[in-house]
């Protein structure tokens, strides 16, 4: 354009461990969270195209993106990736959310394998609790404590067995003979 902004395509590859929950159509634009709401793990080499501007910030692709599949996680759980292939090696650099993905691609050149783009859950080592909504807490809790439910179980089985060789062997030793 004569102000100097340009548009393309940029391809990114879905890498999500955690499975997503996506909305159905007659769900969007509501507020309130839907039982028209469905949670699933992406298939494997998931690659989605994305039309965006130069001025587009790697905040905005991650917001397209989710809007594009009518994805309801907060945006605030993914980061934008960038992959470099440099002499059989392999670079994988998260990218600031002020950056610009289609210049990067631009500058990278035509060939794909030299750059490409990956969304993934975040990698911060911190949980970001407030990205998560109050059903996912929820859910998160109860996980917890039947996890600790087994644990505690299983550790009384164990000292359940213990405790019975050990009467068992008190057994055998104060038997007169």
């Amino acid at each position: 354009n004569a102000n100097g902004i340009y548009t393309g395509f940029i391809k990114v590859q879905m890498e999500l461990c955690r499975p997503i929950t996506v909305q159905s159509s007659q769900s969007q634009g509501r507020c309130a969270p839907s039982s028209q709401e469905t949670a699933f793990y992406l298939p494997e080499g998931c690659v989605n195209t994305l039309h965006i501007s130069s001025t587009n910030t790697v905040r905005e692709v991650i917001e397209a993106l989710l809007k594009k599949f009518f994805v309801a996680d907060n945006p605030a759980k993914f980061a934008l990736y960038k992959r470099c292939h440099k002499e059989d090696q392999v670079y994988t650099c998260k990218l600031s959310d002020r950056e610009h993905p289609l210049y990067l691609r631009l500058v990278a050149g035509p060939k794909t394998e030299m750059l490409s783009f990956v969304l993934r859950e975040h990698e911060t080592g911190e949980v970001m609790w407030e990205a998560f909504s109050i059903p996912e807490l929820q859910n998160f809790l109860r996980i917890l404590d039947k996890e600790e439910s087994d644990q505690l179980q299983l550790l009384k089985n164990r000292y359940a067995a213990y405790r019975g060789k050990l009467e068992e062997a008190l057994r055998g030793v104060l038997k007169p003979g």
